[in-house]
């Protein structure tokens, strides 16, 4: 069985995003709430700096988004070219 990548890509990217996007408000609205798991993601993501703003939350998504649509891609891409070569 292979993977639809479009809708495989799209919906990790929008899921990674969201998370990042909630953590970062939560944040922003109690300070110290995922400061852990934003400052890890700040050592990550050039530009992200874990400051609980808003626009700060904003940039840590749109990192996010791209960051899980391209590793999400490019593992569908490697699970169809494997599924692929064992049901030959």
């Amino acid at each position: 069985m292979k993977l639809n990548l479009k809708a495989l890509t799209i919906t990790a990217a929008i899921v990674w995003a969201g998370a990042v996007l909630l953590v970062g408000m939560a944040n922003a609205i109690w300070p110290g709430y995922g400061k852990a798991f934003l400052m890890m993601l700040a050592s990550i993501y050039p530009g992200f700096a874990a400051a609980g703003t808003f626009g700060d939350a904003v940039v840590g998504s749109l990192y996010a988004l791209f960051d899980a649509a391209v590793v999400t891609f490019i593992f569908g891409w490697l699970y169809n070219l494997f599924a692929g070569a064992a049901s030959s």
